[in-house]
């Protein structure tokens, strides 16, 4: 073995000796993820009455990471007596908590809130061009 070989050898003793390991080593190695990914990620999440993603319907009132890397959603929907929750929920979860790496996001927690009610002036310009595009008049 040359020189050379023997700086560049691994050492044993040491060798992974800092790595996290299982869960934790996923959660460490990508860190706490940044609220503008979370909202681009949540752009994946539809409203299945109408088609549009939730974040340009206005729907999506906040997002909070927390340092353990779970997501809390303000999350209103367009009715009160909307049946979707459980559908948005779910899509919401596969979008942001799977994927290469396990996801952004470790968790997520959505919080439906009511007040202030959702209304048309809460949709994106984005929003508005998409439900258009789909005959309403907004």
């Amino acid at each position: 073995m040359s020189s050379e070989d023997t700086a560049t050898a691994a050492n044993p003793a040491t060798e992974g000796a800092d790595a996290p390991v299982g869960e934790a080593a996923a959660s460490a190695a990508k860190g706490k993820a940044a609220v503008a990914d979370v909202e681009e990620a949540m752009k994946d999440v539809v409203d299945p009455e109408l088609g549009i993603n939730v974040v340009d319907l206005g729907l999506v009132y906040g997002v909070h990471v927390g340092d353990d890397n779970v997501a809390t959603l303000d999350m209103t929907l367009t009715s009160a007596a909307c049946p979707l929750t459980d559908v948005i929920e779910d899509q919401a979860r596969q979008a942001l908590t799977t994927g290469p790496g396990g996801g952004l996001v470790d968790d997520i927690r959505i919080n439906w809130v009511w007040l202030p009610p959702w209304g048309p002036d809460k949709i994106t310009d984005e929003g508005r061009d998409q439900l258009r595009t789909l005959g309403f008049n907004v």
